[in-house]
C-alpha cells in the first residue's frame, strides 16, 4: 500500500509494487514523481529525511538527506553583506541539496530495481507534462512579479504568456527531463561495463555530486538574485560542497508510548519533540484532543517541547558526539514529569525551555526580540498569517508498506520553485533550509559551515513488540509533529482507525519561535479547525488561549500505512483536505 500527498505519486509507487518491487523501490519512484508534480513543495534541490524498517530488519533506521550549510556560509559572510539573519529565499538561504542522493541511496541499499525503472514515471511527467495543481498555479501567481523583474529563469520555466499557468493545464519541465536522461545514461554505461545494480546506481550518484549537475549548480548559485529582504546578492554554494556531501544512515531516536515504540530522527530534526509531547500527555492523562482538557494539555505540552527544541535541538553543538546524552536527558521520564508539571489550568504565553541533565538553557536573542511579531511570508517577505496549514513553501510526504513487511516513511521538501531561481541547465531550483539557522553563535541551531540546519521535516515509524507496524507523516513545517501527535493519540490510544484518526479535527499552536524567516512567535495562539466545535473552542478561550478558527477541513495533510503482524493485513489512509492526497493498495 502507498499513501502520499499526490495521487500520481501514490499510483506510481503502487506500480512499482505490482511489478515486484519492494517498499523502497516504490517510495523512490513516488518521491521522484512528487518532485515533478508538487514543485512548489519539493524538488531535486531540496532535502529528504526518511525512515525504514522491515520484518526481516526491524530496527528503524534513518536516512538523512538533509544537506549541510556550504563551506562559504559563515556568519562573517552574512555580516559582510549587511544581513543579521539568513533570508527566507534566494541563493544565500541554500543548503547543500540532499534529496536526490537520499532517494538513490535508499534504492541502492534497500531496493531491488534499477534507477531507470523507478525514474521512468517522473521522466515521463517532466517531459510530456502533467495537469498542474491549482495550488501550484496560485504559488506561481504570488511570485510572478519577482520572476519577471529578477528571477527571469524562473519566469521562462513557469510563466505562460507572462502569467501563471491555468490550473489543470499541462506543465512540463524539459530541462529536468534532460538531466534525468544524462544521469540514467551513467547507470546504463556502468551496467554495460559489467557493474552491479548497486555500482550502476553509484555511477548516477557520482554524476550528480561530482559531475555535470554539481558544476552547473555551483556556477549558477554564484549569480546575484533578489532575496526575501530585497537585497540582490550571490550565493556561496559551489560544486565542491556537493562533492563533499554524502547522505548518512543513522540510528533512530525512540520512546515508548501506548504499548508501542515511536521512532523519530535525531536532534538535527524536530522529531524528539514529538516523543516528549506523547510522554507528557500520556502522563497527564488528558489524551483526547477533541475535548477541552485534552486540547489544552496537548497545546501546553507542545509549547514546552518547542521551547526545548529552541534551546536544545540542532546540529551545531561544538561536540556533536554529545547529542546522544542530551537526547537521553530530554526524553528522561523524570525530566518529562517535571516538565508536564508546568502545565497549568490556563494558557502560557512564555517560552520556557528546561534544563535537561542540569544544563543551562540558552535561546537566541533574536528569538526573544521577534516575540509577538506577525508571521511573514518566507518567499515574499510580506506580512501574512499562516492559518490554513497548506503554507507557502510547504512539504510532501509518502508512506509505503509492502507484502514482505517493509515500511518506509519519507518527508521530502525544499527546492521549491519559489525558494530560489530556476537553474535552466539542470531544471530545478535550490532550497532555503538555512533560514532555520541563527547567525548568533553557540546555539544548538547556529549557522556553522558543514553542519546541518535543524529541519522541520519529521517522518515517523511505529513498532509493536519490536515489529514495525505503522508509517506516517505530514507536511506542515512547525506543525508537522503537532498534527502527528493528534493522529497518534487518536489511533494508538483512542482506537480510531487510520482514516478516522486523519479525518478528526486538527489544531496546533504557534506560541514559539517559528522555523521560517523571520522566526516570529504568536504568544498564546491556537489555530484550530472549526469542526472541533464551539464548546471546545470557547473552552480553550476561557483558559486564556488566543483561538483562531480555520476552515472546517484545513489543517494537516497526514498520510499513513500500517501492517498488522498477527494477520499480515495491510491498511492505508490519506488526507481528504484539499482533495489531493491518495492512498492505494491491493
Amino acid at each position: 500500500m502507498v499513501s502520499s500527498t499526490h495521487w500520481l505519486a501514490s499510483q506510481t509507487g503502487m506500480r512499482m509494487l505490482e511489478l515486484g518491487g519492494n517498499a523502497a523501490d516504490a517510495a523512490v519512484a513516488a518521491g521522484l514523481v512528487l518532485q515533478v508534480v508538487e514543485p512548489h513543495l519539493n524538488g531535486p534541490g531540496g532535502d529528504l529525511p526518511l525512515m525504514v524498517a522491515s520484518v526481516d530488519d526491524p530496527t528503524p533506521r534513518v536516512l538523512c538527506g538533509q544537506g549541510p550549510a556550504p563551506a562559504g556560509a559563515t556568519p562573517e559572510h552574512f555580516a559582510s553583506v549587511g544581513l543579521d539573519r539568513v533570508p527566507g529565499s534566494g541563493p544565500l538561504a541554500t543548503a547543500v541539496p540532499g534529496a536526490v542522493d537520499a532517494w538513490l541511496t535508499l534504492l541502492r541499499d534497500r531496493g531491488t530495481m534499477t534507477a531507470r525503472a523507478v525514474t521512468e514515471p517522473a521522466l515521463h511527467y517532466a517531459r510530456h507534462g502533467h495537469p498542474v495543481l491549482p495550488r501550484v498555479s496560485a504559488t506561481i501567481a504570488t511570485v510572478r512579479e519577482l520572476f519577471v523583474e529578477d528571477w527571469t529563469t524562473s519566469a521562462q520555466q513557469w510563466l505562460v504568456d507572462g502569467s501563471a499557468p491555468e490550473p489543470g493545464s499541462l506543465v512540463r519541465n524539459e530541462a529536468w527531463a534532460g538531466t534525468l536522461d544524462r544521469l540514467l545514461a551513467e547507470e546504463d554505461a556502468a551496467a554495460r561495463a559489467g557493474g552491479s545494480r548497486e555500482q550502476a546506481i553509484d555511477a548516477v550518484r557520482r554524476a550528480w555530486s561530482s559531475g555535470f549537475v554539481a558544476e552547473a549548480v555551483g556556477e549558477f548559485s554564484r549569480r546575484a538574485f533578489r532575496h526575501s529582504g530585497g537585497q540582490r546578492l550571490p550565493g556561496v554554494l559551489d560544486a565542491q560542497d556537493l562533492a563533499d556531501f554524502e547522505v548518512t544512515w543513522e540510528d533512530a531516536v525512540t520512546a515508548e508510548f501506548a504499548g508501542h515504540t515511536v521512532a523519530k530522527t535525531g536532534p538535527w530534526g524536530q522529531g524528539p519533540a514529538l516523543l516528549q509531547v506523547l510522554t507528557m500527555v500520556e502522563g497527564l492523562g488528558a489524551v483526547d484532543p477533541s475535548t477541552v482538557d485534552g486540547a489544552h494539555a496537548v497545546v501546553e505540552a507542545w509549547k514546552l517541547a518547542m521551547a526545548d527544541r529552541e534551546a536544545w535541538l540542532g546540529d551545531s553543538w561544538p561536540d556533536p558526539s554529545l547529542a546522544g546524552a542530551l537526547v537521553a536527558d530530554l526524553l528522561d521520564p523524570a525530566y518529562l514529569r517535571d516538565r508536564a508539571g508546568l502545565v497549568g489550568p490556563t494558557a502560557s504565553t512564555q517560552l520556557r525551555p528546561g534544563a535537561p541533565g542540569g544544563r543551562e538553557p540558552r535561546v537566541a536573542a533574536m528569538a526573544l526580540e521577534v516575540d509577538g511579531a506577525p508571521d511573514v511570508d518566507a518567499t515574499t517577505g510580506e506580512p501574512t498569517v499562516q492559518r490554513d496549514g497548506l503554507t507557502r513553501g510547504d512539504t510532501c510526504h509518502v508512506d509505503v508498506v509492502d507484502r514482505w513487511g517493509m515500511l518506509v516513511s519519507a518527508t521530502p521538501s525544499g527546492g521549491w520553485l519559489q525558494s530560489s531561481p530556476f537553474i535552466p541547465e539542470v531544471g530545478f531550483a535550490l532550497g532555503s533550509r538555512l533560514q532555520m539557522t541563527w547567525l548568533e553563535q553557540g546555539l544548538a541551531s547556529s549557522l556553522v559551515p558543514g553542519r546541518r540546519p535543524r529541519t522541520t521535516l519529521t517522518p515517523t515509524l511505529v513498532l509493536r513488540d519490536g515489529i514495525p507496524v505503522l508509517a506516517c507523516g505530514t507536511p506542515g513545517g512547525d506543525q508537522q509533529d503537532q498534527w502527528q501527535s493528534l493522529f497518534l493519540l487518536r489511533h494508538l490510544l483512542g482506537g480510531l482507525d487510520l482514516q478516522a484518526a486523519i479525518d478528526a479535527p486538527h489544531l496546533h499552536t504557534t506560541s514559539f519561535p517559528g522555523s521560517f524567516h523571520p522566526r516570529a512567535t504568536e504568544p498564546g495562539v491556537v489555530v484550530a479547525e472549526s469542526r472541533l466545535g464551539s464548546d471546545v473552542l470557547d473552552g480553550l478561550r476561557s483558559r486564556g488561549h488566543r483561538v483562531h478558527e480555520a476552515g472546517p477541513w484545513s489543517l494537516g495533510r497526514m498520510c499513513a500505512v500500517a501492517r498488522d503482524p498477527r494477520t499480515g493485513v495491510l491498511s492505508a489512509a490519506a488526507n481528504p483536505r484539499g482533495m489531493q492526497g491518495y492512498a492505494v493498495g491491493r
